[in-house]
C-alpha cells in the first residue's frame, strides 16, 4: 500500500476503514476498507482531516478481494446455487430449489489449508430450502497473491465443489406389517406419519398394502406394489429382532440387495435399506418413526429422494451426529 493525497485519490482502493464521529449522531465507518474512491468522496474526507490516505498500490502480482473472491465464487458454485454480488470481498451462496447440499469435501478441507482462503458452508448432505444461504466465501486480506489463487483453481478442477441437488418424484408405494392392524384389532398409526414426512418432499402415498406378519405375505405385497410401478417401497412394523419380526426377513426374500440392516443412529438403529432391481429403494422402517420426530428416516430419505443410492459405507459413518 502506499500514502497519497486525497486530491489524488479518486480511482484508488482504500486500504483501511476511515471512521467518522459526531457526538450524540454516529460513530462508524464512513468509508470501508476497499473502497473505490470518487471524486465526490474528496471534500468528504477532508471533513473527517484526512488529507492522506493510505490506498492499495497496483500490483501484478496481487489480486484485490473482490476479484478473488468472484474465484471462490466460480470454484463453489455449482448446479441449484446462486450468489449473491460480491460486497467487502465476500460473496455468498443461496438454494435455487429444495434439495440436498452436497461437497466434495476432500477438495473444499484443501482449499481451507491455504493461507488466506475462507470457505464456510452448511454440514454435508443436508436437506436445505430454496433461498437458504448454504456458503459464504472470502481471502482474508485486502489482497492476495496471484499464484495463491491460480492453486486454488488447481485444486478445485474442473467440477464445482458445491451442489444442491434437487428432490426427484417418486411413486411410493406403503407396507404396513402387523396381524393387530390386518385382522382390524387396531388402528392404524403409522401411516398418517408417513403420509406427512412425504408431504414435505411434495409426495404422497400412491399406493398402501396391509400385511400380516407373517414373511410370506409382507413379501408378496412388496412386489405386488413394484408391478403396479413403484419406485419407492416404504416397510413399516416388524422390525425389531423378536421372533415374529418378519419384516426384514421379507425384504430380503424378495431378491433385494441389502445394504444393511442395522445402522449407529438413535432413533432408528434397527433400521433396512435395500435396493430391488439395483434401483428401487426400499426401506424397513423401526417403530420409533411413529412416535419420534425425528429418526434415522429423516436423515437418509431426502438423499434417497434426491436419486443418490447410498452405500452400506455412508450408512455406517453416520454414528457422527447420529444422536438424534
Amino acid at each position: 500500500m502506499k500514502e497519497i493525497r486525497v486530491e489524488d485519490a479518486v480511482g484508488h482502493i482504500l486500504c483501511h476503514d476511515i471512521t467518522q464521529i459526531v457526538r450524540g449522531v454516529t460513530k462508524g465507518a464512513k468509508f470501508k476498507k476497499g473502497h473505490v474512491i470518487t471524486a465526490d468522496d474528496v471534500p468528504e474526507l477532508l471533513k473527517l482531516g484526512k488529507e492522506n490516505i493510505f490506498v492499495w498500490e497496483a500490483d501484478s502480482t496481487k489480486l484485490h478481494e473482490n476479484k478473488a473472491a468472484e474465484i471462490l465464487r466460480g470454484i463453489c458454485q455449482g448446479s441449484g446455487l446462486e450468489s449473491t454480488p460480491v460486497s467487502e470481498g465476500k460473496i455468498e451462496l443461496k438454494a435455487t430449489v429444495d434439495g440436498v447440499l452436497y461437497i466434495d469435501v476432500e477438495k473444499l478441507n484443501a482449499l481451507n489449508d491455504i493461507d488466506e482462503i475462507c470457505i464456510a458452508t452448511l454440514p454435508n448432505k443436508i436437506p436445505v430450502r430454496k433461498g437458504k444461504t448454504v456458503a459464504g466465501m472470502r481471502v482474508i486480506p485486502l489482497v492476495i497473491d496471484r499464484l495463491k489463487m491460480e492453486c486454488t483453481k488447481t485444486i478445485a478442477g474442473e467440477i464445482p465443489i458445491l451442489k444442491v441437488e434437487p428432490y426427484k418424484k417418486f411413486k411410493v408405494g406403503l407396507v404396513v406389517t402387523g396381524s393387530e392392524i390386518y385382522h382390524r384389532r387396531i388402528k392404524d398409526t403409522f401411516t398418517p406419519v408417513i403420509e406427512s414426512k412425504l408431504r414435505t418432499f411434495g409426495l404422497e402415498v400412491n399406493e398402501r398394502r396391509v400385511s400380516d406378519d407373517t414373511k410370506e405375505m409382507t413379501r408378496s405385497k412388496i412386489l405386488e406394489l413394484v408391478d403396479l410401478g413403484m419406485e419407492l417401497i416404504l416397510c413399516t412394523g416388524g422390525m425389531s429382532v423378536d421372533p415374529d419380526d418378519r419384516t426384514p426377513a421379507a425384504i430380503s426374500s424378495t431378491g433385494a440387495e441389502v445394504v444393511t440392516y442395522g445402522v449407529p443412529v438413535l432413533p432408528g438403529a434397527m433400521f433396512m435399506l435395500a435396493y430391488l432391481n439395483q434401483q428401487i429403494p426400499i426401506m424397513g422402517l423401526p417403530g420409533c418413526v411413529m412416535f419420534c420426530s425425528r429418526t434415522i428416516f429423516d436423515l437418509v430419505l431426502p438423499r434417497v429422494l434426491t436419486g443418490e443410492k447410498l452405500t452400506r459405507q455412508e450408512l455406517k459413518l453416520m454414528g457422527i451426529g447420529g444422536l438424534l
